[in-house]
């Protein structure tokens, strides 16, 4: 049900994780675990939904914070639980609210500086990533005491180099070094892990405090919901972070 990163492991009282699409109570195409009440999903599905990917977590859902994502790269500081709207990043350094994104192929960018008390995520689609909301994040966490040297940082699973085709006008968004064109392939591919990576580590995090999630959204797609696989109707995960939460 739960994918809790390794890079955070040992980083109490961090709790983070991110939601497989099994465990859940609702039926196709939203099988099982959705947590997205933007999708056309029972309400009272993504309710009860939400309750056991809070327990397996040890939260509660009165301390869940949502980022009303839409594909930008503007961050907000919270300190209350809540949808915050037209934004794609969350930081906070209040204990007890737990920061969530959600995605469908998308990446959820998760960071913690245990030592400031402050965590962010972000939603990292390749516009948020053309956009470099990665960045962004870790300075709105700077904002708040946080140092990129004592940061950690986790990229879910998404949409893997192998699977994410696109056109021309998308790929011209990247660094020639992550797009990549195979015979085999009628169109360019994007490396989004490597691109989000790179802006981390650019925005001073240590490569060692980096985890990349192996999974495809896309190719792994029964353990993960894909927007693409699933012709855009489809469940949502979440990515989540938080401190001192309600155990």
């Amino acid at each position: 049900m739960v994918i809790r990163p390794n890079v955070f492991a040992d980083m109490s009282p961090i709790t983070a994780g991110f939601s497989t699409r099994n465990g859940g109570v609702s039926s196709a195409p939203f099988d099982t675990l959705n947590l997205g009440f933007s999708t056309e999903d029972d309400p009272d599905n993504v309710t009860t939904n939400r309750l056991r990917f809070c327990n397996a977590l040890g939260a509660v859902q009165d301390q869940i914070v949502e980022a009303g994502q839409i594909h930008g790269k503007t961050v907000r500081a919270v300190d209350e639980p809540g949808v915050v709207p037209e934004c794609d990043g969350l930081v906070s350094d209040t204990p007890g609210v737990l920061l969530c994104i959600g995605t469908a192929d998308c990446a959820a960018v998760l960071l913690a500086d245990p030592d400031a008390g402050v965590v962010g995520a972000c939603h990292s689609g390749w516009r948020g990533t053309a956009a470099d909301i990665a960045t962004e994040t870790v300075k709105h966490m700077v904002d708040l005491g946080a140092r990129p040297q004592q940061m950690s940082g986790y990229v879910s699973p998404c949409i893997s180099l192998d699977a994410f085709e696109v056109g021309p006008e998308v790929a011209e968004q990247f660094d020639a070094k992550y797009v990549e064109q195979r015979a085999e392939w009628d169109r360019p591919h994007v490396d989004l892990k490597a691109v989000i990576r790179d802006q981390l580590t650019q925005a001073g995090l240590s490569s060692e405090r980096i985890e990349i999630s192996p999974y495809c959204t896309m190719l792994d797609n029964g353990d993960f919901f894909s927007y693409r696989a699933a012709g855009g109707i489809t469940g949502r995960m979440f990515g989540a972070i938080g401190r001192s939460l309600r155990q």
